[in-house]
């Protein structure tokens, strides 16, 4: 058997990521951030047939919504050949109820899970939690703050949203690059965490 030579660049590792949450949380928003592509987005504008259908309280500005997925492709390699890094295939899933079927479908094959969630509204994260759980897969939080969020501390969240204490919890703004991206790298270092103790 040929073995490649000691100085042949190591290839950075794909990792498929699902980024969940509930309906309006900024999941698209944070695949428009973070993407060094141009970001496939599957919105659609809310229309009449919506209303008693989607539960939009809390977010009643929003227009549009999310149909099918978004996808992005994040790079985080190191320039050194011994240290790959990762490449980050980006999946943001819908967030309403009737489009729940498909979470099973884009999570098949992912490495792991980021939740997105609003402290305006953190209730509507108990259902996406519950099912995150029930993937097995590692997971992370993180709440995007709005204008209008109410000051709650880390770990008043964690309490509310009965985190286990191994699970990353973060904060970020889903509108900035370098937040969106932080929120990211906690969760691709909990997943390494999990790979090396396992």
């Amino acid at each position: 058997m040929v073995s490649a030579p000691s100085d042949a660049p190591v290839r950075p590792v794909p990792v498929k990521i699902v980024i969940a949450g509930p309906f309006g949380v900024g999941k698209t928003t944070m695949v428009g951030a973070t993407t060094q592509i141009e970001p496939l987005r599957t919105e659609e504008t809310l229309t009449q047939a919506g209303t008693g259908v989607d539960d939009i309280s809390g977010v009643r500005d929003k227009t549009t919504t999310t149909v099918a997925i978004d996808f992005g492709r994040l790079d985080l390699s190191s320039p050194g050949p011994s240290h790959p890094g990762a490449i980050l295939y980006l999946f943001g899933a819908p967030g309403q109820d009737r489009y729940r079927t498909l979470w099973d479908e884009i999570t098949y094959g992912a490495l792991g899970i980021l939740v997105l969630a609003d402290t305006r509204r953190l209730n509507a994260s108990f259902e996406v939690l519950d099912w995150v759980e029930t993937r097995g897969l590692p997971y992370s939080v993180a709440l995007n703050l709005f204008d209008d969020s109410p000051d709650h501390s880390v770990t008043e969240v964690r309490t509310a949203l009965d985190l286990d204490a191994s699970t990353p919890l973060t904060v970020c703004d889903a509108r900035d690059s370098a937040s969106a991206r932080h929120a990211l790298i906690a969760l691709v270092e909990h997943i390494q965490n999990r790979v090396l103790t396992s």
